[in-house]
């Protein structure tokens, strides 16, 4: 049924006042998940951030405003014969075409809708880490953990370095568990941090966190510190332990992975840094990784790790982590599926 001259007004005028941002976002979704993310693997870091806080605002789209949309955008060809549906979920998908697990958590982890962009938390956002530690080390663990789920993993996994053991603990864990807070509650917090650095006073905060913040922390420390912190809040909280280890990605989980997927990671490494990683893998990881290899070169590399001799585990993470960021980068380039891996690491959680 064609829409009626009333219809088609209300949508132009709608259209008419949106930025050039959200309409690109409102073309994102009537293309589509593939298409959408294809078109946002050439946008640069900002643009991302932008169009994906936008499409995550978006709800059912009318047959109408799609129209409006395409008259601007008149060299897209684009069928828009029924209501599409944008929002959070259609842009997860859409980024993880585009740019893998990884980095597409982290855009939605910056842009979700729900976040309110707050002067103070962006200026600490740009402090370096030991800045950010600075300012917040003589604060209780629960106003640390806030601060940090605004902050990059990288970051906060340095900053978290800095606090003392008994204290990294207690913020873990405080993140893991850190749901939206009153903001009458929150903005004593901004008060104090404001104060400190002679800011002026927001109105509101947002707060992120929950356990894929956390394990995205875990994720970016060194192994021996990130194992430390899940054994002691084993001892206290096993079930958020468990939980916020389902959320990260081990150098154990490659076990997880398919074999084509293992050889496009192998192929990126070298066998010296392989034999070393695999030093104290299982024997599960072991077997896996090696039969995704050739014969030879298999033999090879078991070989080296008869011969090396004791290594320190530093240099055995190292060339761990070597391998992870192989697995980090082509999941990021679409190479490769890490779901796979998440699913089979739960599948075992639960066995």
């Amino acid at each position: 049924m064609a829409a009626t001259p009333e219809i088609v007004n209300v949508a132009a005028a709608e259209v008419a006042k949106m930025t050039k941002i959200q309409k690109l976002a409102v073309l994102m979704v009537m293309l589509g998940e593939e298409s959408s993310g294809r078109l946002m693997k050439v946008l640069d870091e900002h643009e991302l951030d932008s169009i994906s806080a936008e499409m995550s605002k978006l709800g059912l789209i009318s047959r109408e405003v799609q129209m409006e949309i395409l008259r601007e955008f008149n060299t897209v060809a684009v069928e828009a014969s029924t209501a599409v549906l944008g929002g959070p979920e259609f842009t997860r998908m859409s980024l993880e075409k585009a740019v893998g697990l990884f980095k597409a958590s982290d855009v939605l982890g910056r842009v979700s809708p729900n976040k309110a962009s707050v002067t103070v938390m962006q200026q600490i956002i740009e402090m370096d880490a030991r800045q950010v530690f600075n300012l917040i080390k003589n604060e209780q663990a629960q106003t640390i953990s806030l601060v940090v789920s605004y902050l990059s993993a990288e970051k906060a996994a340095q900053v978290l370095l800095l606090l003392r053991n008994d204290m990294r603990e207690q913020v873990i864990e405080r993140l893991a568990n850190l749901a939206p807070t009153p903001v009458d509650v929150v903005e004593k917090v901004v008060s104090v941090l404001t104060g400190k650095m002679g800011g002026k006073h927001p109105s509101a905060l947002h707060q992120t966190g929950g356990v894929k913040a956390a394990a995205n922390l875990l994720n970016a420390l060194e192994k021996s510190a990130s194992k430390n912190l899940l054994i002691a809040l084993d001892e206290h909280n096993p079930e958020l332990s468990q939980a916020i280890r389902q959320k990260m990605f081990t150098f154990e989980d490659l076990a997880n992975l398919e074999s084509s997927s293992l050889q496009k990671i192998l192929r990126e490494i070298d066998m010296r840094d392989l034999a070393v990683a695999l030093k104290t893998a299982s024997e599960t990881v072991k077997t896996t990784l090696l039969a995704c290899i050739s014969k030879r070169a298999a033999e090879t590399v078991t070989e080296e790790m008869t011969f090396m001799g004791p290594l320190r585990l530093k240099e055995i993470e190292a060339a761990q982590m070597k391998i992870i960021d192989a697995v980090r980068r082509l999941e990021a380039e679409g190479e490769i599926d890490l779901s796979e891996a998440r699913q089979g690491s739960q599948h075992e959680t639960m066995a």
